[in-house]
């Protein structure tokens, strides 16, 4: 069996990552794997000496850099704190860290590596509380054809 976990960082992926563990152990699991995917914006806000806001167009390449850099730098956290969940109860998982739109991303990457269960949290970090599921567990709970869909509340 293979299992899918999704992680955003957020208290709801964290839960979800703590019930793949638990799962993970009671059953004979052959490949656990960590997903968070990065939606490719980036807050490129400038502050002046001010504190007052500057535009996007009086940043240098380098202040660009620099916020490219430590958005991957957190980004691979998440996926090392992830890990660490998987780690202490002595199971082997790995990362997978990719861009574009999570939900049609995390079900290509399910389908192209054949998982059997996708495990992700009722919420992610948007934000935006919603009645039901978060938006990206909601359109896998969709889309999902060939595995199991476990929503971690």
């Amino acid at each position: 069996m293979k299992i899918l976990v999704c992680t955003d960082g957020s208290a709801h992926s964290r839960k979800a990552l703590e019930r793949a563990a638990m799962f993970a152990e009671g059953i004979n699991i052959d490949e656990v794997a960590v997903i968070h995917v990065d939606e490719g914006s980036l807050d490129l806000t400038a502050y002046g000496r001010d504190g007052k806001t500057r535009s996007v167009a009086v940043l240098d390449s380098k202040s660009i850099d620099k916020r490219i850099i430590e958005d991957v730098e957190k980004r691979e956290m998440i996926l090392q704190e992830a890990l660490k969940v998987f780690e202490e109860k002595h199971i082997k998982a790995r990362t997978i860290l990719k861009k574009g739109h999570p939900s049609s991303t995390i079900m290509s990457v399910a389908a192209e590596e054949g998982f059997d269960v996708i495990i992700i949290g009722s919420r992610g970090l948007s934000g935006m509380q919603k009645m039901f599921l978060g938006s990206v567990s909601n359109a896998i709970v969709q889309e999902a054809k060939n595995c199991t869909v476990i929503v971690v509340k």
